[in-house]
């Protein structure tokens, strides 16, 4: 079995990027750590962590063309030119990850500068899915299957006259299935299909990468500023490096009813919306809704990015409360890049420890609106809910 290799240094999440760019301009010097985390128990074979290793080895050799420098210089202009310049002359530094495997058992983590290392999780997670499936020798639909599913379902999603946008990088099938499932969105999506949050594919299909932070963000200025300053901060950072661009917030790091109180009615008016990312996706809408007309904005101004694990069900219900209260988009991940007629994996990397400026190490601690995603220590848990007075 041969180790898989990516074909662009751009093939992430966009918002890996965008908060690469604010930590340099911010936090150049503080440290992280990440741990990959097998939420599925799913059973890795004999030899996978030396495929993995390959793979991440291989990564070193990436680097950012000029075509590439020039399509981020053309369609995000809030990248700073000396970010552009910087990421140009970015490698990737393989020694940054350790990969580990006790029988079925992988352990993968990843420590160094924030600045660095930021940039792994996300394709760290989409080797480690197409790894799991050809060293499983699992046999996935045929190409002309994948394209008829993805067409049916952005079919649907036209007739329903909503806004998806793919969000399938990490748990993708392979970087094959994902170029599939792009060319026909973007054949076929013409009324829905907005673009990905992938920047390679965004480039490949002239589109614009869409996304701005992840729960990382506000993780580590809760450990540089406190639980109870988290919110605050990392928001008003984020207008520090951007001002009104990448104007969506996420709001579940600390709970949804946490950031509102906290959402006053200086962000709320700065910031385009809000995405939601755990809990039930109307009771969130109604909170949106009504914190917007608390503030005096009208709902119908702002956004809601629903991005929780959804389908076309999902997407539904949702859209069907929404209409006419607020506008809204969907980000849909594995139900597009991974819905191959095999079992999709369950499994997230996440930042575990910071050392920020003049700190210690220390855990870090997201409190989701569902019990079942937070990360941490149970002590640091029990310190942040007390801490922010969650019961």
């Amino acid at each position: 079995m041969e180790a898989t290799f990516l074909k662009s240094i751009l093939d992430n999440d966009f918002y890996k990027f965008t908060m690469q760019h604010a930590v340099i301009r911010l936090f150049p010097r503080a440290k992280v750590r990440y741990a990959f985390i097998n939420r599925g128990k799913h059973v890795f074979p004999p030899g996978f962590a030396e495929l993995l290793r390959k793979s991440v080895d291989s990564m070193a050799d990436l680097r950012l063309t000029k075509e590439e420098k020039r399509y981020l210089s053309h369609h995000c202009s809030y990248l700073d030119p000396t970010y552009l310049d910087f990421l140009q002359g970015y490698t990737y530094d393989p020694s940054e990850v350790e990969i580990t495997q006790e029988g079925s058992e992988i352990k993968v983590t990843i420590e160094g500068f924030w600045y660095r290392t930021i940039l792994w999780e996300v394709p760290l997670m989409a080797l480690i899915s197409e790894l799991f499936y050809k060293a499983n020798h699992l046999i996935r639909l045929n190409d002309e299957a994948v394209k008829s599913h993805t067409k049916d379902k952005i079919d649907n999603y036209n007739k329903l006259g909503v806004a998806v946008l793919e969000f399938g990088t990490r748990r993708r099938h392979s970087y094959d299935v994902h170029v599939l499932v792009n060319e026909t969105l973007n054949n076929f999506g013409n009324q829905s299909f907005i673009g990905t949050s992938n920047v390679h594919f965004a480039m490949v299909n002239n589109k614009r990468p869409l996304g701005t932070h992840a729960h990382e963000w506000f993780m580590f200025h809760a450990a540089q500023y406190g639980f109870k300053m988290a919110n605050f901060m990392s928001l008003e950072h984020w207008t520090e490096v951007y001002g009104g661009d990448l104007g969506i917030a996420l709001t579940d790091t600390y709970t949804t009813d946490i950031f509102f109180n906290q959402f006053d009615k200086k962000y709320s008016k700065l910031f385009d919306g809000v995405r939601h990312d755990s809990g039930d996706p109307v009771e969130f809408a109604k909170k949106v809704i009504a914190h917007y007309t608390k503030m005096g904005i009208d709902p119908k101004s702002k956004s809601i990015v629903f991005s929780d694990s959804l389908n076309y069900d999902k997407v539904k219900i949702i859209s069907d409360f929404c209409k006419d209260k607020i506008r809204m988009s969907f980000g849909i991940g594995t139900n597009f890049t991974n819905d191959v007629g095999l079992p999709t994996m369950n499994m997230v990397i996440k930042l575990i420890e910071t050392k920020p400026d003049h700190v210690h190490w220390q855990g870090v601690v997201k409190l989701s609106d569902e019990k079942n995603k937070n990360t941490g220590t149970p002590e640091m848990i029990a310190l942040a809910k007390e801490v922010l007075g969650i019961r």
